[in-house]
């Protein structure tokens, strides 16, 4: 479903648009005053989880808008390749906080796209080491400045410290 996230038609994202404020706005201008007894205490909008996954929605709607040619997840994995050098697959998973299926399928995915190779490792042929392609290394470069744009947009209603406190907060509970 598309609509208008941020006054921009290429949003595919409904909530996203919601983010930038127009959906809070309405939620609260119309929601029912009452309160039944079994949600007293309750609010959704009070919720760390519905909260983190409405801001991640934000995130994630202007980051396919600006890189679209591969996802946050890939791109991730292509930042760690890029910080880190080629790796075991099991070490790349642990590296960017997915388990073994999930880097599995993205580590196929970027395969196909050309964007990482894979050779069994030359130590231990049970495993499988990963690392950048030229076409990885050539769009990593390419993006690496408008990952750290999306991210300043993600946080753009905060100021400096806020940034940095946000960032030390949510490092805390990972």
């Amino acid at each position: 479903m598309q609509t208008l996230c941020c006054r921009s038609p290429r949003s595919v994202n409904v909530v996203a648009w919601g983010l930038c404020g127009g959906y809070a706005k309405r939620v609260k201008q119309h929601a029912a005053p009452q309160t039944p007894p079994e949600t007293a205490g309750y609010r959704l909008d009070d919720q760390i989880g519905y909260v983190l996954r409405r801001a991640t929605q934000r995130h994630l709607a202007i980051f396919s808008e600006v890189i679209p040619e591969v996802t946050t997840t890939q791109f991730a994995v292509l930042a760690r390749l890029a910080e880190m050098g080629a790796q075991s697959q099991n070490h790349l998973g642990r590296a960017t906080a997915m388990d073994g299926a999930t880097i599995k399928g993205v580590v196929d995915r970027l395969v196909r796209l050309g964007l990482v190779e894979t050779a069994p490792d030359t130590r231990d042929r049970r495993r499988l080491t990963v690392g950048l392609s030229a076409a990885g290394r050539s769009l990593f470069a390419a993006r690496v400045g408008d990952a750290q744009d999306i991210s300043d947009r993600t946080v753009a209603a905060l100021n400096p410290a806020e940034r940095a406190q946000l960032l030390e907060l949510l490092s805390r509970l990972t």
